[in-house]
């Protein structure tokens, strides 16, 4: 599995406690101050029923030890009702997720993301139901819950097994793409999945992960934790170079591909971790690594450039 990080101690212990567990420990939240005339214990169940679809579903065919559960939130805030209809809502859908760094208590945030393109269907006493085959099940708007929760969450496993291995993601980077392929369809009132929706939306981040030309993207994100972040504490200087270094890459990405949604994604989750590594650095090495953030990360360049006051 491409996820063993742990020390020999850590293992055992975890070994001892179980013998197999799913892959996720996510905590869900649902708001729903602005859904009036509805009994609020519906919210309470899908609330229950989302949270259980994201850690009680077996997302790979490895064994995860509760030690290497990957920790990730989804705060899921209903905006509205679609035509009056009690059990169909608008909302939007923030998703955050972790991995831990090697020899420390640090953990890196790999997501840290708003979909604001989520309309679903969801009936209290109804289960929620996926199927890799059969993506947008016979009610697309019911389905539409599943497939974007699914597609998060193989996201988020891509993400944490690339940060292990090179391209250690791509078999959940492609069952991600599977979904938007497959996407439930119903008219324009199913956003986020194709391309003419949006410039920044589901169908664009897969397809620019999956894009060769976002191939140094893979490589700067192996590098910036498995080989810098999980040694920072041994080699904090070269670990901090390495970093460094790859900011050029991303900011060629930028020139090649501007306005880029994996760019934007990956700096969400990213911007206060390079402001902390350059921190550590003396104030006149800082600026020409914080000329290239800003120039790359242009919403986070009034926060990199406070670095220099």
């Amino acid at each position: 599995m491409y996820r063993k990080y742990y020390s020999i101690v850590i293992l055992l212990l975890a070994g001892c406690l179980s013998a197999e567990a799913q892959e996720l420990n996510c905590k869900v939240k649902v708001m729903h101050e602005k859904i009036l005339n509805t009994d609020p214990q519906v919210f309470t169940t899908m609330e229950r029923a989302i949270t259980e679809f994201m850690n009680n579903r077996k997302w790979t065919t490895d064994e995860f030890q509760p030690a290497e559960k990957i920790d990730c939130n989804i705060l899921i805030n209903l905006t509205g009702k679609i035509g009056g209809n009690d059990d169909s809502y608008t909302a939007t859908i923030n998703i955050q997720a972790s991995r831990p760094v090697f020899n420390t208590s640090y953990t890196s945030p790999i997501v840290n993301y708003i979909d604001r393109d989520l309309v679903f269907q969801y009936s209290q006493f109804n289960p929620l139901q996926f199927d890799d085959n059969r993506v947008s099940g016979s009610n697309p708007m019911e389905a539409n819950l599943t497939a974007v929760l699914a597609f998060y969450a193989n996201f988020i496993l891509a993400l944490d097994y690339s940060s292990f291995a090179p391209n250690g993601g791509m078999p959940y980077f492609k069952k991600a793409q599977n979904i938007v392929n497959n996407a439930p369809e119903q008219g324009k009132s199913i956003p986020g999945w194709k391309a003419f929706d949006s410039k920044t939306n589901r169908y664009w981040l897969i397809d620019q992960v999956m894009n060769p030309r976002f191939a140094s993207f893979h490589t700067f994100w192996y590098i910036m934790h498995r080989e810098a972040l999980d040694n920072m504490a041994l080699t904090p200087a070269e670990s901090r170079q390495k970093i460094l270094a790859g900011i050029s890459a991303l900011q060629q990405l930028q020139k090649e591909n501007p306005g880029s949604i994996l760019l934007q994604f990956f700096f969400n989750a990213k911007s206060d971790e390079f402001m902390r590594i350059l921190s550590q650095l003396p104030k006149d090495e800082r600026t020409p690594y914080i000329t290239m953030l800003a120039q790359t990360d242009v919403s986070n360049a009034e926060k990199y450039n406070s670095l220099n006051k």
